[in-house]
């Protein structure tokens, strides 16, 4: 298996974390990548330097205005005065501010507000050059399924939280949206995306809603106890064209591999009924029992499992990354998601 990266990924180091009224470290640190790194290295795996995209590649999911907000809103931020090393929003538009028509405005603090979901997306000097070198991974590894083989991009910072037009939960860029998008452009006419990130992939489900040629399926800890709390349940099932092509399974908090295997085992089934010629996996590690994030304690061998089940498929497959947080141990559960996928 081919795997992918980018030393650009690691100029991205937030600061800012807000969790219950307390500003904590950030999780989402480079030592991810190079965890990671060591994983593949453990495997024998010599992942390759991915091309990193112009801008214009990631307008198949962003949009325009968004983006020239990634690309500029670091250093507009330094230009305020008393402002701090990064951006966060204070602000977002409410619903009740949307209904009586809100605008965007200019100022780099009301887009802040306007261009993120939560506190969990700081953005700072490195940001977006790093979301650049990750979205290029994703489309390298696009371009290996594309092909008819499976490869792992190993993509930092996460994506699948992103909107077309709104960062959060770590994310900027929806990667895994963009390997699809890839894929459908190949000529693949059924995609089908699995998330396994201990967190609903609400990006990922807006981003195609309605859309009848891709099926999203995530499996993750419960919503009305998780992050991202107000989406993600089993109830949401797409709109228009995309009627029935979202599938959500919310968990127990504190499920660990029996649940978590079976709801795993239901998305892969889902994804054979959808009739996919081309997978895209979401593949989050906060899951792990010894996570910092834990909300659903699967063991190294759930993971494993995991790998053995989605592999079993056998489709032309992009393995994208998105959490984890556990540096100790990333690599190591790598290694065993990529070998039970290699033995199915």
């Amino acid at each position: 298996m081919r795997a992918f990266h980018h030393p650009d990924q690691m100029r991205h180091s937030p600061q800012f974390f807000l969790v219950r009224g307390q500003v904590r470290p950030n999780f989402e640190v480079p030592e991810r990548a190079a965890s990671l790194l060591a994983g593949l290295q453990a495997l024998g795996i010599a992942p390759e330097v991915a091309a990193v995209p112009d801008r214009a590649a990631l307008a198949r999911v962003h949009t325009a205005d968004y983006l020239a907000f990634l690309s500029t809103a670091a250093a507009a931020w330094a230009d305020l005065p008393n402002a701090g090393p990064e951006v966060v929003g204070n602000t977002h538009p409410a619903p009740e501010m949307i209904a009586n028509g809100a605008r965007l405005g200019p100022h780099v603090v009301g887009q802040a507000g306007w261009y993120t979901a939560d506190a969990a997306c700081p953005i700072g000097p490195g940001t977006w050059e790093a979301s650049l070198a990750a979205a290029g991974v994703a489309l390298a590894a696009a371009r290996e399924a594309a092909a008819g083989r499976t490869a792992y991009a190993l993509c930092r910072p996460p994506g699948h939280h992103a909107y077309a037009a709104r960062a959060g939960g770590h994310c900027y860029v929806n990667n895994a949206a963009l390997a699809v998008e890839a894929l459908r452009d190949a000529g693949a006419t059924r995609v089908a995306t699995l998330d396994i990130d201990s967190h609903h992939g609400n990006g990922t489900q807006g981003i195609f809603w309605d859309r009848g040629d891709v099926l999203t399926v995530s499996v993750h800890g419960d919503p009305g106890r998780y992050y991202p709390w107000f989406v993600g349940h089993a109830e949401e099932r797409g709109a228009g064209a995309g009627e029935g092509r979202n599938i959500n399974m919310p968990l127990a908090i504190g499920s660990g591999d029996g649940p978590w295997l079976e709801a795993v085992a239901r998305g892969v089934q889902a994804a054979r009924d959808f009739g996919a010629e081309a997978l895209v996996v979401s593949l989050g590690f906060d899951a792990s029992e010894h996570e910092p994030l834990n909300a659903l304690s699967v063991t190294a061998e759930g993971f494993a499992r995991a790998g053995a089940l989605i592999g079993g498929l056998g489709l032309p497959s992009a393995i994208v990354q998105e959490g984890g947080y556990n540096v100790d141990l990333l690599g190591t559960l790598l290694q065993r998601f990529l070998t039970g996928w290699g033995d199915a």
